[in-house]
């Protein structure tokens, strides 16, 4: 399993029980020292944000006439 990569374990009929989170990411979704819920809420949607950032690094960019085009095909 990748270090952050969140794992699910299935019962023997297929039917899921529980999680399996990283302890790295588990730290970053809910630090020990201000466990509140906002607080949570906030490190989730931080972490969310940033593997979106992260993934659109490697995305190739597209010209502007790829862009339109993309949009145009978008709306048919």
């Amino acid at each position: 399993m990748n270090p952050q990569e969140v794992g699910y374990i299935t019962d023997s009929e297929g039917k899921l029980t529980a999680v399996v989170v990283p302890i790295d990411l588990w730290r970053q979704i809910l630090p020990q020292d201000n466990p509140s819920i906002e607080t949570m809420i906030e490190n989730i949607e931080d972490y969310c944000l940033n593997k979106v950032m992260d993934e659109a690094k490697e995305t190739p960019l597209l010209s502007r006439q790829q862009a339109l085009e993309f949009l145009e095909e978008d709306e048919d």
